[in-house]
């Protein structure tokens, strides 16, 4: 997915804990576009907390009828430093990206692409999705990583199940009542992700690594996490040092997603869809991006976030750079 704001924020990222054991983040809402415009959900970034372990952005969306707002429609736009992380509950996305690869993404289905040196993708809507339900996630690439070659993943996790929960581990590995499950998808921190469904009134402790920080997506119903309550649309954080998350629904139903890693310990600058390490960096990415598609002068022989097929509709521009050189952002201590 692109961030379609039209003046993002730089954002200096460093996984510094909370003082708090939960920490609790409220969205911001983003329309992706026009008058049209599907609503978003924006947990991460935001000023209270940038990181958890290296998930770096993450839109929630939907239950959301497409022939109100049109849905994800998202052409062509570039990658640097990242890995973007697609999971929906509902709908499908038609991806193609400048690797070569294309895939759909289904429900229960996590896809990774790795932008790695440049890269760029579309998301479009398959014709025959009417309501459109997910979240897309970015992770940062560790410097070691982050002119990696490109790769792609798709994998469908078989749910672990019990008395009024359910689990599909996409990344890393967790743990409920004796069960576990491992992803095979490859990453280059140490990162977890998993989709949750727990009945009311169910309890549950999920089994995390302690070395990781943790954050708790809650889509719909009520959610206390470590006895603190979060509401539907809510980010709870919890820092590194907890060996197990200590779950308990309401009285209707909860659907969650779990994501988790080892803290980055490094500063990264995230402007736009770009994830560099210096200001003159991400206007590199971005002088190179607006010279490939013809909207700016400039320099395109490196090609770094081509080719694309032919006769493909037109690609994103960047939104213009601010009036100030971007600038370091701290999480609180």
């Amino acid at each position: 997915m692109s961030n379609l704001e039209h003046t993002p924020a730089e954002i200096d990222c460093r996984s510094e804990q909370s003082q708090g054991e939960v920490e609790i983040l409220e969205p911001r809402e983003v329309p992706l576009g026009g008058p049209r415009a599907m609503t978003v959900f924006r947990t991460l970034p935001q000023k209270q907390r940038s990181l958890i372990g290296a998930w770096c952005f993450l839109d929630h969306y939907g239950p959301d009828d497409v022939k109100v707002t049109g849905g994800m429609n998202v052409p062509r736009h570039p990658h640097t430093g990242l890995q973007t992380v697609s999971w929906l509950f509902t709908g499908q996305i038609d991806h193609m990206d400048s690797a070569g690869f294309k895939a759909t993404v289904h429900p229960g289905e996590v896809n990774l692409m790795t932008a790695g040196h440049g890269i760029s993708h579309s998301e479009i809507l398959t014709e025959d999705t009417t309501i459109l339900h997910g979240a897309q996630l970015w992770t940062a690439l560790p410097d070691h990583a982050r002119d990696m070659e490109h790769t792609f993943e798709n994998y469908r996790p078989e749910p672990l199940a019990g008395a009024g929960w359910r689990m599909a581990v996409f990344m890393g590995t967790y743990g409920i009542s004796g069960q576990s499950s491992t992803s095979p998808v490859k990453t280059q921190t140490e990162l977890g992700g998993a989709e949750l469904r727990l009945e009311p009134n169910t309890e549950i402790e999920i089994a995390v690594p302690a070395h990781h920080e943790h954050g708790i997506l809650v889509d719909s119903g009520s959610l206390s996490v470590n006895e603190h309550q979060l509401s539907a649309r809510d980010l709870g954080f919890v820092r590194a040092g907890c060996k197990t998350l200590r779950l308990s629904a309401g009285d209707e139903p909860v659907l969650a997603l779990l994501i988790g890693g080892e803290p980055l310990n490094e500063e990264i600058l995230m402007w736009w869809n770009f994830v560099g390490r210096t200001h003159e960096e991400v206007l590199a990415f971005r002088a190179q991006w607006q010279a490939e598609i013809g909207a700016e002068p400039g320099d395109a022989s490196e090609d770094r976030f081509g080719p694309f097929p032919p006769n493909t509709p037109a690609a994103l521009p960047a939104p213009a750079l601010p009036t100030v050189r971007l600038r370091p952002r701290v999480n609180p201590s």
